[in-house]
């Protein structure tokens, strides 16, 4: 048997020796994470009682100002984490964003992070980052010392940062939210505290720690204007919504310099009869039409219709401050008492402006139309053209319905009536194509010179509006058609079916009022204007056109062809705005890259990725701007009924809640809230499905849709916020009106936010040229 021997033991490993405070230093500068004592510790080899002397020397370099502790452990001193939260400010002269760390222990100003955007599309539906939101960001040095990050999640909207309207007080100052679900809950600002603001200034206010007891404080961290009248209401949501508003000298600059398109590269149009029909007070117009016989005895009846867009591309290169700029801004802003455009004057209302007998550079599409309305083909050509007539939509409208005037009675039957013949067959193949046809008249706020509201108005809808929409409808599926038979990328407009748990909410309100949608079938825009048509002349016409835009999806922007429902169409891109959508800008450099029209075009190695990240950054801009234009016109409404409490008001339920009723009124469109603790002694469960309150013990029912009368019983200008008492009854459970007198109810503070549309689908004003499509 073989003899077992015993291997010698290991002798034990000598400790390590202590280590140094420069070996530490490096060693917490080196790590990807904040570490603290145990990560140290460990890696040192430090046991015992060595792990005292470990953090009496940690103490004692803290003490020094080398290390900084903060959430997670220590960092060297003026350095940022691997990982910080931060909120995003601004942007820098290349349009990257610029984030600045939330807690910052160093000494001076904290650091700003540049944030690199990925250049794939972002995986799953993380919302994109945007100017106001605070992101956890993963930090790294960049080559100069600064520092670069990329956005690991968006926590939402910088909470520690409040917008609101200072009034002074003796001792230091007050701030009044401006947002609504923030009212009834001032700020105050201590003495020494206000900064530069003055009483009435719209402020940013850092809100500092809450207290249990008594009103929170804050800090006035910069003055953003004066609210001194009306016309100054939109700065509110401005700053609210982080909309950009002052252009940057360097964008200026590249405006100012820019100089007029010569005919070099381009086909000369300039004696063809493109006239431009636009709204009386509209400073820049990018498009103009003409329509005409076509001579080919192929197409009988037939039509060539041509749309000429101004060619912002020849004046806003890639890469340029005017690009950058416009691309953060998105689209222009319109409200009743300002707008913000996305280019500078001197592009948009100026060099790409197709003013009445002026030499201006354009993209143009020429269509072929057959007699019934359908496109036989097309060509896309890059032109200078001379617009013959500056027309207005009634003044057009006017001389077809035979009342021509100086301007439009030479061109009556040389161009309008060409256009109106055109438009009569195109009309027909919309309405074989069947697009949703939803019936949601857009109100207009008017302003007196001083900026206060004069009076609400529903603008009459003419063919002259219908004309326009259809011919730039044909124009965007041109571009989308030729873009992608050439395979060169683009963003789409797309609009995707309504979703299938919409569908079934839908499904239970129309049930409700007694119409079936059916559960087997393709789903078709025709569906929807089938149930549209039957309840036309009944109580529930209004209701369900508002019930059905709600259960559509929203329209956005994308690089992947979903094609667009609302519309009827399979693909469909927008083309013929540049001035105000910077949507439009990318498809016409798409189009000369394509159709090779110059070298200004679309960069050849452009990438889904990249295209899916601008589309949604635009996509978010839109949404933006719906929202600062619908709390604006809310805000001057509220301005305009502050002194009419107490009045009645015809209106309609426009949102039912858990908390409530939305209530729009008839004459001005104002939304305004009756809390459901108002509206009698029973208790009223929300039933969602039929978007109704429903009383457990009566019965009583009010629905959305329902016509109601109220009263004003509180105003809030500042938020845009209306308080009412609801007087009607409700219905019974037969669908009657209960008896009896009209509810009295007392009042409280209005707390919550009208609900907001989808911007997918519904009727626009002309000078939105179908922007909402």
């Amino acid at each position: 048997m073989a003899r077992r021997t015993t291997a010698p033991a290991a002798e034990p490993a000598a400790p390590q020796p202590f280590p140094t405070r420069e070996q530490i230093l490096a060693f917490v500068a080196e790590s990807k994470e904040r570490v603290g004592k145990r990560e140290i510790a460990k890696a040192f080899g430090i046991k015992g009682a060595a792990k005292i002397d470990l953090k009496r020397v940690l103490k004692e370099i803290e003490e020094d100002g080398a290390l900084d502790r903060g959430r997670g452990g220590l960092a060297p001193a003026g350095h940022l984490p691997p990982v910080v939260l931060a909120d995003i400010r601004s942007r820098d002269r290349h349009g990257d964003f610029l984030a600045i760390p939330v807690e910052w222990t160093g000494t001076g100003k904290p650091p700003a992070i540049v944030l690199v955007q990925p250049r794939g599309p972002r995986k799953g539906n993380r919302p994109a980052p945007g100017i106001g939101d605070r992101a956890l960001i993963r930090v790294e040095r960049d080559a100069e010392g600064g520092y670069a990050g990329r956005v690991v999640k968006v926590i939402g909207k910088n909470k520690a940062e409040i917008i609101g309207v200072y009034r002074a007080g003796a001792q230091g100052g007050r701030i009044v939210p401006v947002e609504k679900r923030a009212q009834g809950r001032e700020i105050l600002i201590p003495p020494g505290e206000e900064g530069q603001a003055r009483d009435g200034d719209l402020v940013s206010v850092s809100l500092e720690r809450e207290t249990r007891f008594g009103l929170p404080k804050g800090r006035v961290r910069e003055r953003l204007g004066s609210l001194g009248s009306e016309k100054a209401v939109s700065l509110i949501a401005l700053h609210l919504h982080n909309i950009p508003h002052v252009f940057a000298d360097a964008t200026l600059a590249e405006a100012d310099a820019a100089r007029p398109a010569t005919l070099k590269g381009r086909e000369d149009w300039r004696d063809r009869p493109l006239l431009t029909i636009d709204p009386p007070d509209a400073k820049d117009h990018d498009d103009a039409v003409m329509a005409e016989a076509d001579p080919d005895p192929a197409n009988p009846g037939g039509f060539i219709l041509t749309v000429a867009i101004a060619d912002v591309a020849a004046y806003v290169r890639p890469g340029s401050s005017l690009d950058r700029e416009a691309l953060e801004r998105g689209n222009s802003v319109y409200f009743p008492d300002r707008v913000v455009p996305m280019l500078p004057e001197r592009i948009s209302n100026d060099l790409c402006s197709l003013r009445e007998g002026e030499d201006r550079p354009a993209l143009a599409v020429r269509m072929v139309i057959a007699a019934d309305g359908e496109k036989r083909r097309h060509g896309f050509h890059r032109v200078m053209i001379r617009s013959r007539a500056k027309l207005a939509y009634a003044q057009a409208q006017a001389a077809i319905d035979g009342r021509p005037d100086d301007a439009t009675g030479p061109l009556l039957e040389t161009a309008l009536r060409p256009l109106w013949a055109a438009y009569a067959a195109l009309r027909a193949a919309r309405d074989r194509r069947g697009p949703l046809a939803l019936d949601l008249p857009e109100r207009k706020v008017l302003l007196s010179p001083e900026g206060a509201v004069d009076r609400v108005i529903v603008p009459e809808r003419l063919d002259a509006h219908r004309l326009i929409e259809e011919f730039m409808i044909q124009a965007n599926v041109a571009a989308a058609e030729t873009l992608e038979q050439a395979r060169q990328p683009l963003i789409y407009r797309v609009h995707d079916e309504p979703a299938l748990e919409k569908m079934r909410a839908l499904g239970e309100v129309l049930a409700s009022v007694g119409i079936k949608l059916p559960k087997e079938g393709a789903l078709r825009p025709a569906l929807f204007n089938r149930i549209l048509a039957t309840a036309a002349e009944t109580e529930h016409g209004v209701f369900l056109n508002e019930v059905i835009l709600r259960s559509q999806a929203q329209a956005v922007y994308a690089p992947e062809n979903l094609g667009h429902f609302g519309l009827n169409l399979r693909r469909y891109a927008h083309f013929t705005s540049p001035i105000r959508r910077y949507a439009d800008l990318i498809v016409h450099r798409a189009l000369i890259t394509a159709c090779r029209l110059g070298s200004d075009g679309l960069a050849s190695d452009v990438s889904l990725g990249e295209l899916a990240q601008i589309g949604e950054q635009i996509s978010a801009a839109e949404r933006r701007a719906m929202a600062a234009e619908r709390e604006t016109i809310d805000r001057l409404i509220a301005h305009h009924l502050a002194d009419q409490v107490g009045a009645t008001f015809a209106g309609q339920i426009a949102g039912v809640t858990r908390a409530g009723l939305f209530i729009k009124l008839d004459e001005t469109g104002a939304d305004g809230f009756v809390p459901v603790s108002q509206l009698g002694a029973d208790y009223f469960r929300h039933e969602e499905g039929r978007h109704a309150l429903v009383g457990e013990r009566t019965g009583e029912t009010f629905r959305l849709g329902d016509r109601v009368e109220v009263r004003l019983v509180e105003a809030a200008p500042v938020a845009g916020a209306l308080r009412f008492e609801l007087l009607s009854e409700g219905r019974t459970r037969s669908g009657g009106r209960t008896a009896g007198p009209g509810k009295k109810a007392g009042g409280r503070a209005f707390k919550a936010a009208p609900p907001g549309r989808p911007p997918g689908i519904r009727n626009t004003g002309s000078r939105h040229r179908g922007s909402r499509h």
